[in-house]
């Protein structure tokens, strides 16, 4: 994040921050009621409302809503409104998979997603192949918050920006992994507290700063419209299935995240479960619509300044801008920059600790040790996050080291892609008891390699799977309609049989 080297009291206030989620972690570690993978990776009983509200926001809205967001909305202008309505798409799918996913993962006792797949199936081939797509999947995203990380930190210091790059996933990662694996879930869920309530704060704040510091939204969209007026006009058709398509893709996929499955099992009773999923469907309006605002007033202003996967530091150069100008506005940037790492963190640490839920309880004891003991699990999880984020922080420093990267939206729809093909499991097996595991499995393997199949198809070349790909909707849309083609009716034709 492009701002001015804080001072000796902002870096004093960030270190504290910082110190303040150890500490954090300690506490939770505390207050385990035993040593088992139940209490350290879904906090045993449960968390009530006000905890699982800020814990669902604070991993919902990361660091690709506030630097994701606000870089593709400086390139492509208005359109990016789309987002708004997929974050509140995400609360729709949550409705349709919650409150039956949360009875079913109470009466028995559910720690992973796999293991709702494993208790309506009971296909093996079926859980393997579902957990190595969200092991995948997660992997990715953990990859993208870690970038995240790094690009925050950039410019904090007078250092060169690939040495704070590597300082900051460095830093950050180890801060992340003792909290984690000192606590638990139950640290995550309390530092989320802190971390969304820092974030929201932090964007009201930035509202503010960018139209004292850039002028009105009318102002900029009357500049953006002479500079760039594809930027303010409506969408053309191939624009408009493209906005579909996002809904889709992340409405379905972002509620199918392995963490935000866990915060349907880790929710303390159902009227917490639906208090908080009714407060969430208005967070897109304070957050998704805040990003996008900045990306606009960034394209009207700061045209030409940044392009490509660069794009992703606007809203720094924008916090730079503020920064120069006064007292308080130093100070309300270092507010901002802390929220930033805030909402990162927070989304980072959770995918964490699904990560290494799902390979220690999921692809360990499920294939490989059957018969390993709860503490022993435990502990191996713990040893797994370790080795997560060694290899993942080394593999993002490599990247940015060798000019190899995509931007956070990018990184955000490979992904899923993935993610999207557990879907007919999850939300039709919910609700369908006439599904069958055989179908299911040959539509999710069918999606996934037809979606993975997409990543060699050149968008200027011929043929049918290149006007797939440039035709608006993301390959994964067209993976999902095969994959539920083929489980739904596969499963009417064994009825029939």
């Amino acid at each position: 994040m492009n701002v001015l080297p804080f001072g000796p009291g902002a870096l004093a206030f960030i270190a504290l921050y910082l110190l303040s989620l150890v500490w954090i972690g300690w506490l939770g570690r505390q207050a385990r009621e035993e040593n088992s993978m139940r209490d350290h990776f879904i906090g045993g009983s449960g968390v009530g409302f006000f905890v699982l509200l800020l814990t669902l926001y604070a991993t919902q809205y990361s660091g690709n809503t506030i630097l994701g967001f606000s870089g593709k909305a400086s390139r492509v202008g208005f359109s990016w409104l789309a987002s708004v309505h997929f974050m509140t798409a995400i609360v729709i799918t949550y409705l349709i998979l919650a409150p039956k996913l949360f009875t079913l993962a109470k009466r028995h006792v559910f720690i992973t997603p796999t293991d709702f797949l494993a208790h309506r199936f009971g296909h093996r081939g079926l859980s393997l192949l579902a957990t190595l797509i969200m092991v995948a999947a997660l992997l990715n995203f953990y990859l993208a918050q870690l970038t995240a990380m790094g690009r925050a930190v950039e410019g904090l210091t007078t250092l060169p920006p690939d040495t704070a790059f590597a300082w900051g996933v460095g830093v950050l990662a180890a801060v992340m992994l003792l909290y984690e694996t000192l606590g638990g879930f139950r640290a995550v869920a309390w530092t989320d507290m802190i971390q969304g309530g820092i974030l929201a704060i932090g964007f009201v704040v930035l509202m503010a700063l960018i139209f004292v510091e850039y002028g009105s939204l009318e102002a900029s969209t009357l500049k953006l419209a002479q500079a760039a007026p594809a930027k303010v006009l409506p969408p053309k058709a191939v624009e408009a299935r493209s906005w579909l398509s996002y809904i889709l893709l992340l409405g379905v996929g972002a509620a199918l995240y392995p963490q935000a499955i866990q915060r349907i099992y880790a929710a303390r009773s159902a009227p917490a479960l639906r208090r908080s999923l009714a407060v969430m469907a208005f967070m897109p309006l304070t957050t998704a619509l805040i990003a996008v605002l900045a990306g606009v007033t960034a394209a009207a202003n700061l045209s030409g300044e940044l392009s490509g996967a660069s794009t992703d530091a606007v809203l720094g150069v924008m916090m730079r801008h503020v920064q120069e100008q006064s007292t308080l506005g130093y100070s309300l940037v270092v507010l901002i920059f802390a929220a930033v790492l805030g909402a990162i963190m927070s989304t980072a640490d959770s995918s964490l600790l699904s990560l290494s839920s799902m390979i220690t309880k999921d692809l360990y004891a499920g294939f490989v040790n059957p018969q390993a003991g709860q503490e022993s699990l435990t502990r191996l999880g713990k040893w797994t996050s370790t080795g997560i984020v060694f290899a993942m922080a080394s593999l993002a420093v490599y990247m940015n080291n060798s000019g190899v990267k995509f931007t956070l939206v990018e990184l955000l729809e490979m992904k899923f892609d993935m993610l999207l093909q557990i879907a007919p499991a999850f939300l039709i097996g919910l609700h369908w008891k006439g599904l069958k595991s055989g179908p299911v499995f040959a539509g999710m393997l069918a999606g996934l390699l037809f979606a993975l199949s997409f990543f060699w198809v050149d968008d200027k070349g011929g043929g049918f799977m290149a006007w797939l790909k440039t035709s608006g909707f993301h390959p994964g849309i067209y993976a999902l309609s095969l994959n539920s083609l083929i489980a739904v009716g596969g499963s009417m034709l064994l009825r029939k049989a």
